[in-house]
């Protein structure tokens, strides 16, 4: 792969300028998507005529560029997400039906949560996660349940690295956190991200019993009912790795 004078290749440069647009922002000025990805402007306007060719990029009203369907299309389409969220939709919207409140599903990604889905409706209370957003794990009940499942390798590892930029917490709380989580098969975080909201999670896991993503729900702190909460979440996460199962293409 051709590399350019700094010495970065072709792969680079298009990650650089894919990642270049912000949570919430679909479309860019070609000068200020130049400046997010660091390239100069020649540089960013041929990778982004070259995309466009391919669909991966469009052109957006007034001139800015913005991703193209044919990305979209390319990436859910094989992707394991996608056999994750129609194995987990019905038991999500049984959920939200019951409570009327957002139900979340996430996946870990490091040391962040990743949410693949999420159910709202007008009326519940605040909830800050967001489709292909991200949120470190020590601040989401998802999180929480999701490392909370891993083997303890990869926890000491996340422990070992741990640092909250807030400064609120430390290795330590967040040890206990995780060991709580575990004893009791759910994790819950009151106040955390929002103050007037819980969050409340537990991990899913396939035929292999390895925790590979989390269901949860966000409620208002003064509705928190967790001896009906947890079982509907539990019931909805062992379906989920049943559908998991059915859903798994066969070797």
């Amino acid at each position: 792969m051709a590399n350019s004078s700094s010495g970065d290749s072709v792969v680079d440069r298009v990650v650089r300028v894919l990642e270049a647009f912000p949570e919430g922002v679909s479309s860019l000025p070609l000068t200020e998507l130049a400046e997010r990805s660091g390239l100069p402007l020649t540089s960013a306007h041929r990778l982004v005529r070259q995309l466009a060719d391919y669909r991966l990029l469009e052109q957006a009203p007034g001139g800015k560029v913005q991703v193209g369907l044919r990305l979209w299309e390319l990436v859910n389409r094989n992707s394991p997400i996608l056999l994750l969220r129609q194995a987990a939709l019905p038991f999500m919207d049984d959920i939200h039906q019951v409570l009327n409140q957002n139900v979340n599903l996430g996946v870990l990604q490091g040391d962040d949560v990743l949410f693949v889905e999420r159910l709202s409706r007008r009326g519940s209370v605040a909830n800050r996660a967001k489709v292909a957003g991200r949120m470190p794990v020590h601040i989401s009940s998802a999180g929480v349940a999701l490392m909370s499942g891993q083997p303890r390798a990869a926890q000491n590892a996340y422990l070992a690295r741990f640092k909250d930029p807030a400064g609120k917490v430390d290795a330590d709380h967040v040890r206990r956190l995780l060991a709580t989580s575990a004893e009791r098969g759910y994790a819950e975080l009151a106040g955390v991200v929002d103050p007037e909201t819980w969050g409340i999670a537990v991990p899913i896991e396939d035929r292999q019993r390895r925790t590979v993503a989390a269901i949860g729900v966000v409620v208002p702190l003064a509705e928190v009912r967790i001896h009906q909460i947890v079982p509907a979440l539990r019931t909805a996460a062992r379906g989920i790795g049943r559908q998991l199962g059915a859903l798994a293409p066969t070797p």
